[in-house]
């Protein structure tokens, strides 16, 4: 018996995990819970709590604040930091397929392209829409005006 198939039974024949396993995590969840809510109560009743001028001003490595700290970056910016995110998490799906593809057989197979077509087919919706563009033209808005009509 092969590593593969011992480890296919072992999955499949598991079932429900056991009431004292069940008793042991919510012991520890609720045991982990008490002492973060505690700790929080501590530190909230018994630390010192002072404001001034002084204190409440910024530092940034003893040279005075001027100006506003808040960057505006342009919106293009956060588009494609979104767009990054959401096809980057798309590498934990298939990674995690791959991993695990000679358990899955031809199901996986399809439904993993299936998935990649799909964000395929988003991708390419993406770049039709100018979403992937840092310019300014006024294509872009263009194209989304008339996609909404």
């Amino acid at each position: 018996m092969s590593g593969v198939e011992s480890t296919s039974t072992a999955v499949a024949t598991a079932g429900a995990p056991a009431p004292e396993a069940v008793l042991t995590l919510g012991l520890y969840a609720l045991i982990a819970t008490g002492l973060i809510l505690l700790l929080m109560l501590l530190a909230r009743y018994l630390g010192q709590r002072t404001s001034s001028e002084v204190k409440d001003q910024a530092y940034e490595s003893a040279i005075l604040p001027t100006g506003d700290s808040r960057l505006r970056l342009p919106v293009p910016f956060y588009l494609v930091a979104i767009f990054f995110i959401v096809f980057d998490l798309e590498a934990v799906f298939v990674v995690s397929w791959a991993v695990a593809y000679d358990l899955l057989g031809w199901a996986g197979f399809w439904q993993i392209t299936f998935f990649i077509v799909i964000l395929f087919l988003g991708l390419v919706y993406l770049w039709k829409m100018g979403g992937l563009e840092w310019t300014g033209s006024g294509d872009r808005e263009r194209v989304w005006a008339r996609r909404r009509g």
